[in-house]
């Protein structure tokens, strides 16, 4: 079982949800029944993204019982509702985030993590209409201070204009490893959030070996404070190093049936000695 990480400057790495009829019998024990399968995927990961509230909302009582089924030190990241985000004028979601905040995620407790606002592919970067979406994110959730993710998935995002934007508003960008979206590694919060879509079927692990390897050490390298190398930079000028910052990782997509072996392989890893 991983050790559970809480104090700041950790890695915390999961995967995208907990059901998914592939991992039964492959990451999940054959007799496992469903209802125990977040207990179980909370004991072997540390965070876990959750999915469903982008699609519809949930109720506060399922926040409140999905904290109680996972250990003390656990995370969840929430992923917004598609309401919020899928829009053409995105200064006018602000019901669509008063609605979706006040859906119950504060039931999470202390086990809730960033709240990740996914934009669709085809969302371009609009200075205006963006900062008025970002001005729209409330600091809190009831009494729990919250900590917003962009997830952009258009080219036009990087810019050193659109980094500017997410600085002010504190919010971080996901750094995306995936060849279907871009890349930006630009650190924009005072934490790191990356999504692992290069998973195989071909591969135990989902990844090749040497490549958690260098991918591990680029986590601690984020956690520690530093920028990486090999990594993706809009604007190398503003790179500079900092203070330890938490780092999320969540092996999701790519090819999904992997995606728990992965993750439970860069955990061993971080569990060992670093050299």
């Amino acid at each position: 079982m991983p050790q559970k990480q809480k104090a700041a400057g950790t890695i915390r790495v999961g995967i995208g949800g907990w059901t998914y009829e592939p991992w039964r019998g492959t990451f999940y024990p054959p007799d496992l029944p469903h209802a125990r399968e977040l207990e179980y995927a909370s004991g072997q990961l540390t965070a876990i993204e959750i999915n469903s509230t982008y699609h519809g909302t949930q109720k506060r009582e399922s926040f409140a019982k999905w904290r109680a089924q996972t250990p003390e030190g656990f995370v969840f990241s929430v992923k917004a509702s598609r309401y919020c985000t899928n829009r053409r004028v995105l200064a006018e979601s602000g019901e669509s985030i008063t609605r979706f905040i006040d859906s119950g995620i504060a039931e999470l407790g202390d086990k809730l993590g960033p709240i990740v606002w996914q934009f669709a592919p085809t969302k371009t970067f609009q200075a205006d209409d963006f900062e008025a979406f970002l001005s729209l994110l409330p600091a809190k959730a009831e009494d729990r201070k919250l900590r917003h993710v962009l997830e952009v998935r258009h080219d036009s995002f990087a810019c050193p204009e659109y980094l500017a934007l997410a600085r002010k508003y504190k919010a971080a960008t996901v750094f995306t490893d995936s060849d279907k979206f871009p890349s930006i590694a630009d650190l924009t919060a005072d934490f790191v959030y990356a999504r692992m879509m290069r998973s195989s079927l071909r591969l135990k692990s989902g990844y090749a070996e040497r490549v958690l390897d260098a991918w591990v050490q680029r986590f601690r390298t984020w956690r520690d404070g530093g920028i990486p190398d090999g990594v993706p930079l809009v604007d190398n000028g503003t790179a500079t190093p900092g203070k330890p910052r938490d780092v999320f990782v969540f092996f999701i997509n790519g090819e999904k049936q992997r995606a728990p072996a992965a993750a439970q392989a860069v955990l061993k890893r971080l569990s060992e000695p670093e050299q």
